[in-house]
């Protein structure tokens, strides 16, 4: 009963959050007119915004090693070279697009301007299959209101996070 309630209170808090964070994200995307009661849409009517991230594109000592070692670990598929070369679809879902400041501890050596983060539905499974192979990870033990995270690098060094966002986590 204790586990069901929990449940129930978490989904109420997470859905709280989202509209709380959707209505400040507009209010704060919007600039001032939202504030004085006009609409983005009122301000522009047809303007454009993007659907999602169509790629990452970075630079590789070994570009053709590296690319194999995504597909090989983490099972996504490089650009397709043919028209019947399978390509990798992400499942929808929410992702976090976020500058930090340049002297940011939190993606790890400051020689590495950027750091993927992954959406994954079991962590614990994905943690076992890297390990598995060699790989290390570091598991962050604390479970955030988003989720659960944890931290590896590919082979030249760049950071990863794998994210089991809250839904997943709460699914488990």
């Amino acid at each position: 009963m204790w586990a069901y309630m929990k449940n129930v209170v978490n989904k109420q808090r997470r859905e709280l959050l989202t509209a709380l964070t959707a209505a400040a994200g507009s209010v704060l995307l919007s600039g001032p007119s939202a504030a004085a009661g006009q609409t983005p849409a009122e301000n522009h009517p047809s303007r454009e915004a993007v659907t999602g991230i169509g790629g990452l594109f970075f630079r590789a000592r070994d570009p053709k090693t590296l690319a194999q070692w995504y597909q090989d670990h983490l099972g996504v598929v490089g650009i397709p070279k043919s028209s019947n070369d399978p390509v990798w679809t992400q499942q929808a879902g929410p992702t976090a697009f976020a500058p930090f400041p340049e002297n940011s501890k939190y993606l790890g050596d400051p020689a590495k301007q950027f750091m993927i983060n992954f959406r994954v539905s079991d962590l614990d499974k994905m943690v076992a299959q890297l390990e598995a192979a060699g790989i290390t990870v570091k598991v962050d033990p604390t479970t955030y209101p988003n989720g659960r995270f944890a931290h590896t690098h590919d082979p030249e060094g760049n950071p990863i996070e794998l994210w089991q966002p809250m839904n997943a986590a709460a699914a488990k």
